[in-house]
């Protein structure tokens, strides 16, 4: 009898097993926390007050810094909009990814980190900007921008590849479309979502209700602003001036054409009108008026361009703020992990710029902000050296899914339990490489190495030279130091680090560029 007895339970043992093992999965999905992963473009650094910035306030951005941790040394490996996104996707570099210049095309055959969320039981949408040419698999629900997006009355594309055209303004309805998902999610799954903000891009047309509201600001000039580019050709050489390249009627909207801009001819009447109004007979007239010229000329570009672009900036704040108040109110917030974090930096008129591009630091360094409730503690600052690459292997190791060997970044998880702790070993150097050229803004393809105190760069395809900034004694980097003798030691050090970099990831093409030697007749 007892031999039975035996025998029935082994029999019944593989059921109790599995059971066993799909309850504590389903436990397991329960409780893995939700990622909101809030993406905007073209947003800098120097314009969040939770970064020091004294322009303006940005109270929901620094509201989510608060309840959780700022990283004050996050760096983008390619600083331009889709292959930005193509690393955060992939968590690998762009010669691996191989998306390395807007005009291409992300390759969707490649794995990315939402399938293994997917596969491992979380819901995944992306909602907003995408802009990588193609839609990648991975997500069970998509309503992204086609290309960059337009701003007012912006179209739409689903997963089927159908175009919806929504009025209202970009930031909003993109807000609006993720707020609703959450609210119409499948709540007994984790979800990870994406909204992917088209702010602040270029031409930085504010909502309506936003229009003029920093016309009383005389903003300071960057002390860099009139910068002469001594020493440093492909600075010397590029193409994105506030003085030579921006745009009065496409940029700064003066006498902008109204009638055949594909940007304005999509605005209700409505909207126009209010547009119209603002941009024609308030800030056109009083640019006529003035008959400026030469410095009083470029200053009041620079004048215009950062009250649109800031004005821009703050309906994507107040957008922020609606997400954390669902968040904070539907009963997510303790189980949420909310990240803001822009594609790249962006300069705001240092060395006479707008744009990026450059691993100068405006460019090379990003927003981000994380709230991990119950990982994080409240008011945490990072100042180690975090990477765009990092944050798919950071959102698996989260989610309990191992990430894949191929990719390249690191997570950030036992960082993020030590709340910055220095007993972590961590990276204290970082690797670069920039390659669109010459269009647009003819900036030259270049890697490098920052470490904590220097960063090493080399330029080529035509520009053939080498720079080097000590950032502690020149932290705006003005000063091109590599052919100064005394650091012949440093140089050789710094480059000696970068080549183990660069075959550490991979990169053949700057293998080959770095054991060419730079011409005599090079500009330092």
């Amino acid at each position: 009898m007892k031999k039975n007895v035996l025998c029935f339970y082994l029999l019944l043992l593989p059921f109790f097993l599995c059971s066993s093992n799909h309850a504590r999965a389903q436990q397991g999905t329960v409780k893995r926390p939700n990622v909101i992963f809030i993406f905007s473009d073209d947003h800098a650094y120097q314009s969040v007050s939770a970064y020091g910035s004294k322009l303006v306030q940005t109270p929901n951005i620094d509201r989510n810094a608060k309840s959780g941790a700022i990283f004050r040394n996050t760096f983008i490996t390619n600083a331009i909009c889709g292959p930005s996104r193509a690393c955060l996707l992939t968590g690998k570099y762009s010669h691996v990814n191989g998306y390395m210049v807007n005009s291409g095309k992300f390759d969707i055959d490649q794995e990315v980190f939402p399938q293994l969320l997917q596969e491992g039981g979380y819901q995944t949408a992306w909602i907003g900007k995408m802009h990588l040419g193609d839609i990648p698999y991975g997500f069970d629900y998509l309503n992204i921008l086609p290309g960059q997006g337009q701003y007012y009355n912006p179209d739409f594309v689903n997963r089927q590849r159908d175009t919806t055209r929504i009025q209202g303004y970009v930031t909003d309805i993109i807000t609006g479309l993720s707020l609703n998902w959450l609210k119409n999610r499948d709540s007994s799954k984790p979800f990870f979502l994406v909204v992917g903000e088209k702010a602040t891009h270029r031409e930085w047309l504010p909502a309506l209700e936003d229009l003029g509201i920093y016309d009383s600001v005389d903003f300071p000039l960057p002390e860099t602003f009139y910068d002469d580019y001594k020493g440093r050709f492909a600075a010397t050489n590029q193409d994105m001036t506030i003085d030579k390249t921006m745009r009065l009627k496409e940029d700064l909207k003066v006498h902008t054409d109204y009638v055949a801009s594909g940007i304005y001819n999509r605005f209700t009447p409505e909207q126009k009108k209010i547009f119209y109004d603002y941009y024609e007979n308030k800030i056109s007239k009083s640019f006529d008026e003035q008959h400026l010229t030469g410095d009083a000329l470029l200053q009041w570009k620079y004048q215009r361009y950062m009250k649109d672009y800031l004005a821009t900036a703050h309906g994507l704040d107040r957008n922020i703020g609606k997400i954390l108040d669902y968040v904070d109110q539907s009963g997510l917030a303790e189980n949420t992990i909310v990240i803001y974090a822009a594609d790249q930096g962006f300069y705001l008129g240092e060395h006479g710029w707008f744009d990026k591009r450059f691993m100068y630091e405006e460019s090379l360094r990003t927003a981000f902000v994380m709230r991990y409730p119950g990982v994080i503690k409240p008011g945490t600052v990072f100042d180690q050296f975090v990477l765009g690459i990092d944050w798919a292997p950071t959102i698996l190791d989260i989610a309990g899914i191992r990430p894949p060997s191929a990719i390249q970044g690191t997570s950030m998880l036992p960082l993020l339990k030590n709340n910055s702790k220095k007993i972590v070993p961590w990276r204290n150097q970082m690797y670069y490489h920039y390659y669109e050229f010459p269009q647009p803004h003819h900036v030259y393809p270049h890697f490098g190495i920052r470490t904590t105190r220097y960063k090493l760069i080399r330029f080529y395809g035509g520009a053939d030279a080498w720079e080097l900034y000590d950032l502690e004694q020149d932290p705006r980097e003005l000063h091109n130091i590599y052919a100064d003798k005394k650091n012949m030691k440093i140089v050789s050090s710094l480059k000696a680090s970068l080549q183990k970099l660069i075959v550490q990831f991979k990169d053949d093409e700057a293998l080959q560029v770095f054991g060419t030697p730079v011409k005599e007749s090079n500009h330092f």
